[in-house]
């Protein structure tokens, strides 16, 4: 049932449902929308919540002492593996994200085993000194496999007094770095900033075509696989609740939506077992969490948490870009 606040109304105390608890209706008592799964496309492994930056909106609370999502492990992500081959899943892309996924000691070892059973990879990293610490092995990937490969650089503004507003002072020169050397490098690359600053998708884009054009970055500022700007959720702004009715009302078909081809693993502090939530962007929220397999996790998901309206059914939003 729904949690009961009580407002004033014309003198009178009267209960009003809460928003966003029922996972069947909306506060209004109008039928939640859902997603059904269609093809599992996207399998994104959170390889630990642990993070060399504390950002002041991280979508997932990461900073250097946040280890509510374990490091995973090279013999879980196989595990993993050997499930979408046995289920006869039609994965083609292994997403990580964290946390920084390079403060995981495994990790190389993990990307190394994704690749050579003939997955796609994007890596999210902030391109600080974890990652250019292991530019040998990188190489070595990026000869062996290609463009099959993609590392997405968080660069949340081209302005390097605004992007360290949200990372800090320190981290604008290591995620240029990191850009430019993947750029000489002939590496499958991408940037990922955000619209919160104000600016129209337009304004940002020349913005970082201007930077890109200026520091020899070999990337296209105007192809959105290229850079990928992603919508701001800010838990202050109230945002509508999905109903049924909202597919036709905003044109909007569920198959679009990330919930409908991808899911994510994740290793709760404590846990023995990993645990399949519904999303990227919740990995702590139990109500989205489907199982400690990827057969149990693949069942109907319900739009019942602010970001499903703010950043993928409004905003448009997909981490896999």
């Amino acid at each position: 049932m729904n949690r009961i606040e009580v407002i004033e109304v014309d003198g009178d105390e009267k209960p009003v449902p809460t928003r966003f608890t029922d996972m069947d209706v909306t506060a209004d008592g109008s039928p939640r929308a859902s997603v059904d799964p269609r093809q599992l496309q996207t399998l994104w492994i959170n390889t630990g919540s642990l993070c060399n930056l504390s950002c002041e909106n991280c979508y997932i609370e990461s900073t250097p002492s946040n280890d509510r999502l374990s490091f995973i492990s090279r013999a879980e992500v196989q595990a993993l593996l050997d499930e979408i081959s046995r289920e006869q899943f039609s994965t083609s892309e292994i997403g990580f994200t964290g946390g920084e996924p390079f403060l995981n000691k495994e990790f190389m070892d993990i990307l190394q085993l994704c690749l050579e059973r003939g997955f796609s990879v994007l890596v999210l990293s902030n391109g600080m000194n974890t990652m250019l610490r292991e530019k040998e092995r990188l190489l070595h990937l990026r000869a062996q496999y290609g463009s099959a490969l993609t590392i997405r650089i968080s660069l949340d503004h081209y302005a390097e007094e605004t992007h360290a507003l949200e990372r800090g002072a320190r981290s604008w020169k290591p995620a240029i770095e990191s850009l430019i050397w993947m750029s000489e490098n002939g590496f499958s690359f991408a940037v990922a900033g955000r619209t919160m600053w104000d600016e129209d998708e337009a304004a940002m884009r020349e913005g970082f075509a201007a930077l890109f054009e200026r520091e020899g970055i070999s990337l296209d500022a105007q192809n959105s696989e290229q850079l990928v700007l992603f919508p701001e959720m800010d838990a202050a702004v109230e945002v509508p609740e999905i109903t049924t009715a909202c597919w036709g009302i905003l044109n909007q078909d569920p198959a679009n939506m990330m919930c409908a081809t991808s899911r994510m693993v994740v290793k709760h502090k404590g846990d023995d077992h990993v645990s399949v939530q519904a999303c990227t962007l919740l990995p702590y929220d139990q109500r989205f969490n489907l199982g400690s397999s990827l057969k149990a996790a693949w069942r109907s998901v319900k739009l019942n948490h602010p970001h499903c309206a703010k950043f993928c059914v409004l905003g448009g939003g997909s981490c896999s870009g």
